[in-house]
């Protein structure tokens, strides 16, 4: 794919919602009311991925300062460990994996603060498609299907998600009217229909009936926080991410112990470089892992593990010549959708939402609210840091990340999709950083992963010599099919100089279905 030179732009995984945000901003609004647009109407045309019952994360470059939104939702009250008694591991679909749903207030919090647009403005063309259709398409249409037959047996799934059983093919036209009437009324209500309203009152009542844990209580104790941005200085960028509990730190980490190793000395296509990556990764999640959870509960800091010292003590362990397996640090006291917006003023969004393993946990409430499973990301490890408890966060895994250079907005950027997350952030950094590749050159380099069972997995189009030079360090590794979705999808804008008159440069993922759109 090519990049979009303009002074306006946005950046996501679908067309239809990059059209609806261009809209935004084409009628007078700025770079988070062209986010929200986005955000809203993709919960319409990318069910597959994120849903009206998912969590929200955003960071917002504004009027010269970078602001953070956690917007994850928390445990329902009843959520005791004693609840899940008999169990080593979090259900992972099911009431028993449902959080309560963060992403609509997002919605609400971002435009109040920031946004120029009436609220009800973002909403008209998620309204539009969800009650006179749209042409699904393609990669879309295949995470669909491959959804439909895990998700059949829970509660609602196959009556608001599929035509008699089935999922729709690429082109043909999906149409929920429910749904419709759903957004209006968060529209019409700025938000307070679906935490203390009408739509609260339909989810606990659904919840009772079939099962389930959350309340109208839960609902309406739900807020979402503004937090500080988490930067780390990586060369002359300094890499932005939302402090825990989400794994944004992990490329931090990732990124200061290469930098120690001077990884970046190495080509950017080369197994020495890629070897060093994958095991500063795997370093950053045994210590992931370990300690990172709901701030309240974390029992070191955030500040602790971004130690410069401390990170060199753990880059010394890489073997530059051998794959190696590490445990967590001592230390002192999974589907989802990323957006991006510029606008001509210099604003800058970099938001995020999800339902985590695609549509979430299979329960759709009425109203075509597909609920997150999110509460899978807990631990039932008696005195780990992330063990469930009532009104908890859960470790989460959807982050955005946003570069700066000399204290100026350099790059808006994600990479979705699970644990590919972190070590999507990582490596389109060393590619803009180390490399001075544009955000679109970036997104389009081969990319590797280590995939939830602990193994290294590279794309297709990766050289076979670097493939062969990795299996000689050691590296349990393989090749993933040429059509594999595993390894994330890629949104960015970047500035194409320190002066906004210069405008943007956007880079879409060539392996999902999006694109970036600007004037």
């Amino acid at each position: 794919m090519n990049p979009v030179y303009a002074r306006n732009i946005v950046a996501t995984s679908q067309p239809l919602a990059a059209q609806a945000g261009l809209q935004a901003l084409a009628k007078g609004g700025n770079a988070v009311d062209a986010a929200l647009a986005c955000a809203i109407t993709l919960t319409v045309v990318e069910p597959t991925m994120n849903g009206l019952g998912g969590d929200a994360f955003a960071l917002v470059w504004h009027e010269g300062k970078l602001h953070g939104l956690n917007a994850s939702g928390r445990a329902p009250a009843a959520w005791t460990p004693a609840h899940f008694a008999g169990r080593k591991t979090m259900p992972d679909r099911g009431w028993g994996s449902v959080t309560v749903p963060g992403v609509v207030s997002s919605w609400v919090a971002l435009s109040k603060r920031f946004g120029r647009l009436p609220f009800v403005d973002l909403f008209e063309a998620a309204i539009r498609y969800a009650r006179d259709g749209y042409a699904v398409t393609r990669v879309i249409a295949r995470h669909w299907a491959e959804a439909v037959p895990v998700l059949k047996p829970y509660p609602g799934f196959v009556d608001s998600f599929t035509h008699a059983g089935r999922a729709p093919v690429q082109g043909e036209i999906w149409r929920y009217p429910e749904q419709a009437k759903t957004l209006e009324s968060i529209a019409q209500t700025n938000g307070e229909s679906f935490y203390r309203g009408d739509i609260a009152a339909s989810m606990a009542a659904f919840a009772r009936a079939t099962g389930g844990d959350i309340t109208e209580d839960d609902l309406a104790a739900h807020e979402c926080d503004w937090v500080e941005p988490l930067g780390f200085d990586y060369k002359d960028h300094r890499l932005y991410e939302i402090p825990p509990n989400g794994q944004g730190i992990g490329a931090q980490m990732a990124l200061g112990m290469l930098e120690h190793l001077n990884a970046s000395q190495h080509p950017s296509l080369s197994a020495q470089r890629i070897h060093l990556q994958v095991e500063a990764m795997k370093l950053a999640f045994a210590d992931l892992q370990a300690h990172v959870a709901d701030p309240a509960s974390m029992k070191t800091s955030p500040d602790a593990l971004l130690n410069k010292d401390y990170l060199a003590k753990r880059a010394s362990l890489i073997d530059p010549a051998k794959a190696s397996s590490y445990p967590p640090g001592k230390l002192h006291h999974g589907g989802t959708v990323y957006l991006c917006a510029a606008d001509q003023d210099g604003g800058m969004v970099s938001f995020i939402q999800s339902n985590f393993k695609g549509f979430g946990s299979g329960v759709v409430a009425p109203g075509g609210i597909a609920l997150q499973n999110r509460g899978w990301g807990f631990s039932l490890e008696e005195g780990h840091p992330n063990i469930v408890a009532p009104r908890k966060r859960p470790f989460h895994t959807i982050i955005p990340a946003f570069l700066t250079k000399n204290g100026q907005p350099s790059m808006a950027y994600g990479v979705m999709g699970g644990n590919m997350q972190a070590q999507g952030h990582l490596q389109l950094a060393m590619s803009v950083v180390d490399d001075d590749l544009s955000p679109q050159e970036a997104s389009n380099c081969p990319r590797w992963r280590i995939n939830d069972e602990g193994r290294l997995t590279v794309e297709a189009a990766m050289p076979a010599e670097v493939v062969a030079d990795l299996r000689a360090k050691g590296h349990d590794l393989l090749v993933m099919p040429v059509d594999s979705t595993d390894f994330g999808s890629a949104q960015a804008i970047g500035r194409v100089s320190e002066t906004l008159a210069d405008g943007y440069r956007s880079g879409s993922d060539h392996r999902r279905d999006g694109q970036a759109v600007g004037y």
